[in-house]
């Protein structure tokens, strides 16, 4: 049974196949957490998302040139500065994601989005003036502290997409999410020799208030559900689950994705070093072995999204998680650069529908007062894997050879199959079991 047709027995009536989600009044929509305005919400969280990210992934190819202008000296030293400052962000956004889901609970997602793209703005614009790295690194961890658009916006496109066409919706988000990282690298490649630095800096600040303002004028978000004067202390977002195991599940395997996919990260341009004969051309193909995996995973997000819409979120995750730890398999055995490309596009398109998927069972098993809250804590578990996942790989790498990281993140991804297969099973039969008895 899979976990749109488990949610159908908990309540959910609108069928895709007859239109009746087109049928519902806006009053009928605010109780069930569906938006009217849902379509446009996508298209400029999409933008808003392709447009930040865009910006905030610039600084890759030149932040060590900028550390070392503002005065790191050494290969050591410009290394070390480079991945503190970049880390920075990431720390920083793991603390505060379920804060501000909770917040966005409370006060309304919009502004939420509206908060961390007018507190990025002005965050990146400042990077570029700073004038030492410790301003840099305290610039970094303050767009962590006030940013977090793409999953505010995942948050809002889940809890007000109608819950039959959620896997679509977040599919074609996250091919923004994925495709902007992608891009920003390729321009802050360009940029720099043409108008500097700082300059780009500047220019990523602006397209971020650009952002600001399409988030501010062009979202309509249903308000949020006034509390009753005479309720006593709300309840936290965990005691209001139901049934915490498809939560505990897609936390788990959140952060086992992003773990598995940063793992790699660290060792490819060694291990590209390996595998092609022309050194001058080692970065190049590391680079398309670094883009491959992304590129596929935006050709494939939205289909698989609207796949799992009919088959069941749930079967598609533990597909993806499985056929990834066989895809990694074979990572470890090639013998030029282009098979590796070939097996990380392969990887991609696998992997493209896991997070919508995430994002959707998550969204089918708790009440819509919670949401933001609960995915808060989704998103921070992603984060977490992102930091662990560049550790360990480089750990294991050194320590036991490049091969090892291959096949070690491979039994991870199975036993996140395996894990995610039994949860499900044992979710379906106790849910037969409950509708028997009634």
């Amino acid at each position: 049974m899979t976990d749109t047709s488990l949610v159908s027995q908990i309540g959910i009536r609108n069928n895709p196949s007859i239109g009746t989600h087109d049928m519902t009044t806006p009053n009928e929509s605010e109780q069930s957490g569906y938006n009217i305005h849902w379509r446009r919400n996508l298209a400029v969280c999409f933008a808003g998302s392709f447009s930040t990210l865009i910006a905030m992934t610039l600084l890759l190819p030149f932040l060590p040139l900028y550390v070392e202008q503002l005065g790191a000296e050494g290969h050591a030293a410009i290394v070390q500065w480079s991945g503190i400052a970049y880390g920075a962000t990431f720390f920083a956004a793991a603390l505060v994601a379920p804060l501000w889901g909770r917040l966005g609970d409370r006060y309304g997602r919009k502004l939420m989005l509206v908060r961390a793209s007018f507190g990025m703005a002005i965050c990146m614009s400042l990077t570029g003036m700073v004038e030492s790295v410790w301003q840099l690194v305290l610039l970094r961890l303050l767009i962590g502290f006030a940013g977090g658009y793409s999953s505010g916006s995942t948050i809002l496109v889940a809890m007000q997409t109608p819950k039959e066409r959620s896997g679509r919706a977040l599919g074609v988000l996250a091919a923004g999410i994925t495709a902007g990282s992608l891009v920003g690298p390729l321009l802050g490649g360009l940029l720099p020799p043409l108008i500097g630095i700082r300059a780009t800096f500047l220019l990523s600040g602006a397209v971020i208030f650009l952002a600001f303002l399409a988030t501010t004028f062009l979202i309509k978000e249903n308000p949020p559900a006034p509390r009753p004067a005479s309720m006593a202390k709300p309840k936290s977002g965990w005691s209001q689950i139901p049934d915490k195991r498809p939560i505990v599940a897609m936390l788990t395997t959140g952060m086992l994705l992003a773990f598995a996919t940063m793992s790699i990260e660290p060792i490819i341009t060694v291990y590209v070093q390996q595998l092609v004969e022309d050194q001058s051309k080692v970065t190049m193909v590391a680079g398309v072995v670094m883009s491959a995996a992304a590129l596929g995973t935006i050709l494939s997000s939205s289909w698989l999204g609207k796949l799992a819409d009919r088959v069941g979120h749930w079967n598609v995750v533990v597909g993806a998680l499985a056929v990834s730890a066989l895809l990694l398999i074979p990572q470890a055995f090639v013998t030029n650069g282009w098979q590796l490309i070939g097996l990380r596009f392969l990887m991609g398109l696998a992997l493209g529908g896991l997070l919508p998927c995430i994002t959707s069972v998550i969204r089918h098993n708790i009440p819509d007062g919670i949401g933001g809250n609960v995915l808060g804590l989704a998103i921070s578990a992603q984060y977490v894997g992102q930091v662990a996942g560049p550790l360990s790989g480089g750990f294991v790498g050194g320590h036991f050879g490049m091969r090892s990281v291959f096949l070690g993140t491979s039994v991870l991804m199975a036993l996140g199959a395996a894990y995610n297969w039994i949860v499900q099973s044992r979710r379906a039969r106790h849910m037969l079991l409950e509708a028997g008895e009634s």
